[in-house]
């Protein structure tokens, strides 16, 4: 279920992201986050798409809890939470 959720959801900014190691980008640059989310998280210091990441590893790569953090603490959607989500999970199948 959660293969085909991901194949669901490769976006052109989903492609770009999981195609290459993530540097110093923008938090905005992980499908799923909108310049709107996007501020939200940088104002509470998830300002980088590294740092996003990060709380994806803590929460240990727990799909369905990391939309729900990020839905509660930060207002995204639930077809955002997903995007996000889906987006940093192929991108650690790819380079972790």
């Amino acid at each position: 279920m959660l293969l085909l959720q991901i194949m669901e959801t490769r976006t052109p900014k989903f492609k770009a992201f999981v195609s290459e190691p993530m540097g110093n980008k923008n938090v905005t640059a992980v499908d799923g986050v909108d310049e709107e989310l996007g501020l939200k998280l940088a104002t509470k210091g998830f300002d980088k798409a590294y740092v996003l990441l990060g709380q994806f590893l803590l929460l240990k790569k727990d799909y369905a809890v990391f939309q729900r953090w990020l839905k509660g603490a930060y207002g995204a959607s639930p077809s955002q939470a997903q995007r996000c989500a889906a987006c940093l999970t192929e991108w650690c199948y790819a380079f972790l």
